[in-house]
């Protein structure tokens, strides 16, 4: 009997033959001879494609894992947009409860007998009895209008006129204006000449 020869580790591996073989058996099988490969399969081999090994679990799992981003892509998009939609309306029904607050304030407004008052004399020109009304008509050229819309410089400015010229000027106008005329429909009045008769 000879001695048993040093067996690899486990797991290392080398396979082990069953017993039966190993002791005497009948039949050897021949070693299969490596196949002649391309230089470019070898590279290609030694690849990180070839250190990727998927087992059946893995492969179900990624069948499921795509299964339920197919499944689930439309729905996360419609909880979005519901999510958005609710958003959008939150803020309408905010807008809305405001409007109602203002419109409920202004009605209590209304109930005071001063506040109508007031809006009588502002909007329809109301007045008081004895009292006299006076509507003031701005009867100013837009560019007028505009002009004092403008704003005012802070900055003093001085003026190079002379004011001699300004003033002989205005009194030569006046001066030599027209006289106005009686308009032709109305009578001729003689001056009274204050004595009675």
């Amino acid at each position: 009997m000879q001695p048993d020869a040093p067996r690899p580790p486990r797991g290392s591996g080398t396979p082990r033959r069953p017993a039966a073989k190993r002791a005497g058996g009948a039949s050897k099988k021949p070693a299969a001879r490596p196949v002649a490969e391309a230089p470019g399969a070898a590279a290609v081999r030694a690849g990180w494609l070839s250190g990727i090994r998927f087992s059946g679990f893995s492969l179900i799992m990624m069948g499921v894992l795509v299964l339920a981003v197919v499944v689930l892509a439309p729905t996360i998009a419609a909880f979005a947009q519901q999510r958005q939609q609710i958003a959008e309306l939150r803020a309408a029904v905010s807008e809305q409860e405001d409007e109602v607050q203002r419109l409920r304030d202004e009605r209590e407004r209304w109930n005071d007998e001063t506040f109508i008052m007031t809006q009588a004399r502002e909007r329809l020109y109301y007045v008081m009895p004895g009292e006299v009304s006076y509507l003031v008509i701005d009867d100013r050229t837009e560019a007028a209008k505009a002009d004092a819309a403008a704003e005012v410089s802070a900055e003093v400015t001085e003026s190079k006129g002379d004011w001699m010229r300004t003033l002989l000027d205005s009194v030569m106008t006046a001066g030599l204006a027209p006289s106005p005329t009686a308009p032709a429909d109305m009578p001729a009045v003689a001056p009274a000449d204050g004595s009675d008769g």
